[in-house]
């Protein structure tokens, strides 16, 4: 098929040019080309005449004549200056670069179409560097109104690989292979929604002969796209639940109902209830689970994972808890352990720091069955952790952890254990249906009785006083507050305040030995920062000068006060993150977001959200629409979202419309065997051997 041919397939791309477009844009083959998509359009359907330019105008199309080329020397070099004119008057074209070349190809007093952006200076048009061409061979072309912009780099326009010649490989392509282009969808869904031809969507997503038809085209690509990724992420949880075993984990016995009954320091809330029912069914029904759980800070995730937990145990499987960090796993030990005290269940924890004895000794008792449950930190996905019977393995912050990482786990059994993936990072429905869409989720979104929420206000640095009073009435009430800085030490580029700076005025407006602070940043010694967040936990100290190490694993309820230095500085999701340090115990928090006056219009919205609410979800979907989809994913999940026209965002419409399809589909023909549904299955099964994203995600 041409379509799998590399680009050198077209007339015109060298070997060496191929390498080039390549390194710099991805693109391989004849299909590569033909779904790289343009990202703007110029609109070329007016022409002007030299008398009517205005010096407002940015872009202009005029026809004319050279009548004379002059290269004029400069400081450095020279540049060529050609005399343009049509019937109404004249204007200048000037090049900087490429002189020779450019001096050889032009042709005087030949009519040329001329376009390029206007630059006008003491009363005189001129264009530099405009995209010319002769008007009879314009008219040999498939004119389109509107002109494709593709993306570039500054290596290939450098190296003579302009838009216009990329245009013109895309126009050759497409005339090469126009009527050998398959349809990908069954005749059903394109009538359904009215949906343009692939063949049409293709020629006019490149070279549009209309803005409607560009829309058109547009609706076809971007919903293709997101259908098959939805068909892969469907047909996956469709084989999970069908096809790959789970253990049956049929009694609710001795040891969940004890702790149940006895051990559990508060009632459940609905939202855990249910989650909780959710999670029990799973587990019972013989098929394998895979489920998200998303609750925002402090909404009870470790109590539903340890009751999932103490349901393993029941039915004579060992748990496990992978967190990303040793003080996050430190923090799941110590809860838990506190959790079961009493009880005949062994917990244990393995992270890099246990010493090679304990780590003999987790390793014999994992093996014997003796061992419960183990939490750990990626020291659990080392070949020498063998359990026993691994029932159930629990990833908190799961978008931390890469796919290789997180399939280790699969390995430590004969069967794959149920898995329950945590996070306290909100994920927006439409990012949740894409990159988990083979996920079940489950979200807990209440918060545990007796919490109130954390009340947000924005301030401005010259408001410091008061809030230097403020924080001295709640420290007098017996209350202690954290401030938290964005950089370590001082940085020339940014007038941020730092934390050495912060610490040492802190230090002057609480003095010893009325008040204790401690100080936590990333480049101290583990021991050393241990120690300081120990003494603010024994309320030894009131006071805690960090950075945003403290964003997760510090757990003090009796801390009511959350400052943010330079709140500007911080993303959504680490403003919210760090506001749920506070709000812990049963007394009125307060988060307070100190910023400059100088706050860019993103800022301002991040903090107006802040103050607004603390419902994670709608923080995540602002921040979704700020930063987009790769960012709020972060490094591991980077690749995931590499669409080629869609986006989640501002697609969420056609997305879920694309997602109910491909489950109606895969509903009434799980194997893409009838005969309507050729098309998808032929395109279904050329996606699956290109892509390895999405069969790889949760």
């Amino acid at each position: 098929m041409i379509l799998n041919k590399p680009i050198t397939y077209i007339p015109g791309i060298s070997g060496q040019r191929a390498g080039l477009i390549y390194s710099e844009l991805g693109i391989k083959t004849c299909n590569d080309l033909l779904n790289f998509f343009p990202f703007r359009y110029i609109d070329k359907t007016q022409f002007y005449q030299i008398k009517d330019l205005q010096p407002s105008a940015s872009e202009v199309q005029i026809v004319g004549k050279i009548t004379r080329v002059n290269e004029i020397a400069q400081k450095r070099g020279s540049r060529l200056v050609a005399t343009f004119q049509d019937a109404t008057g004249t204007m200048e074209l000037v090049w900087f670069r490429g002189q020779k070349w450019i001096k050889d190809s032009l042709k005087v007093n030949e009519p040329y179409v001329v376009y390029g952006k206007l630059n006008h200076y003491n009363g005189s048009f001129s264009i530099p560097h405009p995209e010319m061409e002769l008007v009879k061979e314009y008219k040999k072309k498939l004119q389109s109104k509107m002109q494709p912009v593709y993306p570039s780099t500054e290596k290939l326009t450098n190296s003579g690989v302009s838009n216009k010649l990329m245009q013109g490989y895309v126009l050759k392509l497409l005339q090469i292979v126009y009527d050998t282009i398959q349809e990908s969808l069954s005749p059903e869904i394109i009538g359904d929604f009215s949906l343009m031809p692939k063949k049409e969507a293709l020629l006019n997503v490149h070279f549009p002969k209309s803005q409607e038809n560009l829309a058109k085209a547009q609706y076809r690509l971007k919903f293709e796209e997101l259908f098959f990724i939805q068909l892969q992420l469907v047909r996956k949880k469709l084989i999970n639940k069908t096809k790959i075993k789970g253990f049956i984990f049929e009694n609710v016995g001795a040891i969940f109902n004890e702790f149940y009954a006895d051990k559990l320091p508060f009632n459940l809330t609905n939202a855990q209830k249910r989650v909780l029912k959710e999670i029990r069914k799973d587990v019972a029904s013989g098929a394998h689970m895979n489920r998200l759980l998303q609750g925002d800070v402090g909404s009870g995730k470790t109590i539903v994972a340890l009751l999932s937990m103490l349901l393993a145990i029941d039915n004579g499987f060992q748990a496990t808890i992978m967190a990303p960090t040793e003080i996050l796993a430190n923090q799941h030990y110590i809860a838990v352990s506190e959790l079961l005290q009493g009880m005949n269940i062994k917990v244990d924890i393995l992270t890099g720091s246990v010493r090679a004895k304990k780590r003999r000794e987790i390793h014999a008792h994992l093996e014997d069955g003796t061992l419960h449950i183990l939490i750990g930190t990626h020291a659990l996905l080392e070949d020498k952790v063998q359990f026993n019977n691994l029932g159930i393995a629990i990833i908190d912050e799961q978008h931390r952890f890469g796919v290789a990482q997180r399939s280790k786990l699969w390995m430590k059994n004969k069967m794959p254990p149920h898995i329950l993936v945590m996070t306290a990072t909100p994920i927006p429905r439409t990012l949740a249906m894409s990159v988990y869409g083979d996920l079940d989720i489950s979200v807990i979104d209440e918060l545990p009785p007796g919490r109130k929420e954390v009340k947000t206000v924005h301030r401005f640095d010259s408001n410091r006083l008061s809030v230097f009073k403020f924080m001295r009435d709640e420290i007098a009430k017996g209350r202690q507050i954290y401030i938290v800085y964005p950089l370590i030490q001082e940085s020339e580029a940014m007038d941020y305040k730092d934390l050495m700076d912060g610490y040492e005025s802190v230090s002057r407006e609480f003095p010893t030995p009325k008040y204790q602070i401690s100080i936590v940043h990333g480049q101290m010694k583990p021991a050393d920062k241990e120690h300081e967040m120990q003494r603010f936990v024994k309320h030894e100290t009131q006071i805690m000068v960090a950075t945003t190490v403290i964003e997760v694993g510090v757990n003090v309820p009796n801390a009511s006060v959350m400052i943010i230095e330079s709140s500007e500085r911080f993303g959504l999701s680490q403003l919210h993150q760090l506001r749920g340090r506070v709000g812990r115990g049963a007394d009125q928090s307060y988060c307070i977001l100190l910023s400059s006056f100088k706050l860019s219009a993103e800022a301002k919205t991040r903090l107006k959200t802040m103050v607004e609410t603390t419902d994670g979800f709608k923080i995540a979907e602002v921040d979704l629409k700020l930063r987009g989809p790769g960012n709020l994913m972060g490094t591991q999940q980077s690749g995931v979202l590499n669409l080629k026209i869609a986006d989640v965002v501002k697609d969420s419409k056609i997305l879920v419309a694309a997602r109910n399809t491909a489950i109606s589909v895969l509903q009434e023909d799980a194997n893409l065997s009838k005969p309507e549904n050729i098309n998808i299955k032929n395109t279904f099964i050329q996606i699956s051997k290109s892509s390895k994203i999405w069969s790889n995600i949760s």
